[in-house]
């Protein structure tokens, strides 16, 4: 039961700062969810994002929330002396433009700034780490250990409470050993993608209505895995004749996969693009593959169920949330060994047996809604802020 309702103040507007490092992929998509859905519901809120990471698009759409008051505040990814600043200025305008009721920090970095404070009476403090640094399997032990170390105690000694987007992220955070009493489970949710661009996006590439389309949205980078995709369609192309692959995204491996796409023979089926958004995309698609190493809850895999898509994909954070291996899609080990992955592709290609995958998809496509996660994430805002007041 939320508490707010007991002394009326549900009706009265919170105050809200939000705060962000990276501005791509489901972190960013999170944070615009988050800003425009709660200003949608009457809350003040103010936005703190860093410009040295900024994609273009994020910041458009950012600023077109029209938010009260929009702060940049440059923050490296990595740590480092830098840190000092951000987490002054950041402490600056918690400070001149509050009191805030809540004060929520998405991702590391940001979650690290936004928590660290001087002791003392405070506005609660909510952490997303959308996908902690040590579900990445490519950590060493050392880089576990010390990541670890710093959630942990950044867990217990700063923390109001922890927003995990998937039952394996909150399961990951309590095997870090953080409290169990102060972890929230509220999975992402979107809005149902728009089929309209779907023939826009098939016939930019002169793809033919009747191919099958294998699509990959997602940023460049090692976390998901994109060589692993043009790896695996080039052992699925010459069982799925009419077959195309359309890879959606940006990021520091572009020029990397730009190569491997050159090498492998196929430049006439495989498409690079970031002409269009995922939400864009999708539809366009017949079957979403994602290769990804980690996840803690993809936006991505979302927007493509919403889309009533198959998907395939690794045995990441969030797959089992949302797909029933076998019905929906397919669910196959991590692994750059991507046999498994190219046998999965061409069977679920198969004329056959894709009719099933598309229904079940299609059936299961209302289930994850933007709404219900706004309303979660709102009432545990309302629930601590009465705390703090109290």
């Amino acid at each position: 039961m939320d508490t707010s309702a007991t002394d009326g103040s549900s009706a009265q507007p919170l105050r809200l700062l939000e705060v962000l490092e990276p501005s791509g992929g489901g972190s960013g998509r999170h944070f615009l969810d988050i800003c425009r859905g709660m200003q949608a519901r009457g809350h003040h809120v103010e936005a703190i994002y860093s410009p040295v990471r900024a994609e273009d698009g994020f910041v458009r759409e950012l600023k077109a929330i029209d938010l009260p008051a929009l702060h940049a505040v440059a923050m490296e990814r990595a740590p480092g002396p830098s840190d000092l600043s951000a987490f002054r200025a950041i402490r600056r305008i918690s400070r001149t433009a509050g009191p805030f009721d809540i004060v929520h920090g998405h991702s590391s970095k940001a979650g690290a700034l936004t928590r660290l404070r001087l002791p003392g009476r405070h506005a609660p403090r909510v952490y997303t780490p959308h996908a902690f640094r040590t579900m990445d399997p490519a950590l060493d032990h050392a880089g576990r250990l010390i990541y670890g170390a710093i959630e942990w105690a950044l867990a217990w000694f700063f923390t109001d409470h922890l927003i995990a987007v998937s039952d394996d992220e909150r399961r990951h955070a309590l095997s870090l050993g953080m409290p169990e009493q102060r972890i929230s489970v509220i999975v992402n949710g979107v809005s149902p993608p728009s089929p309209d661009m779907a023939k826009t996006v098939r016939a930019s590439f002169g793809i033919p209505a009747d191919a099958f389309v294998f699509g990959f949205i997602g940023r460049l980078s090692s976390q998901k895995a994109p060589e692993r995709l043009i790896d695996a369609f080039k052992g699925a192309a010459s069982s799925v004749k009419n077959s195309y692959l359309v890879m959606v995204g940006t990021g520091e491996l572009e020029d990397e996969v730009r190569r491997a796409i050159a090498a492998s023979g196929l430049q006439s089926r495989i498409h690079l693009t970031s002409a269009f958004t995922g939400p864009q995309a999708v539809a366009a698609f017949d079957l979403l593959v994602m290769p990804s190493r980690y996840e803690a809850m993809s936006y991505v895999m979302l927007e493509s169920a919403a889309a009533g898509r198959p998907i395939i994909i690794s045995d990441v954070g969030g797959a089992r949330t949302v797909i029933e291996n076998g019905e929906n899609g397919f669910i196959i080990p991590s692994s750059d060994d991507v046999s498994q992955l190219t046998k999965t592709m061409i069977a679920a290609a198969d004329p056959e047996s894709y009719p099933a995958l598309l229904q079940a998809a299609e059936v299961r496509k209302d289930r994850f809604t933007l709404d219900v996660m706004l309303d979660r994430t709102e009432e545990l805002y309302r629930r601590l802020a009465i705390r703090q007041r109290a």
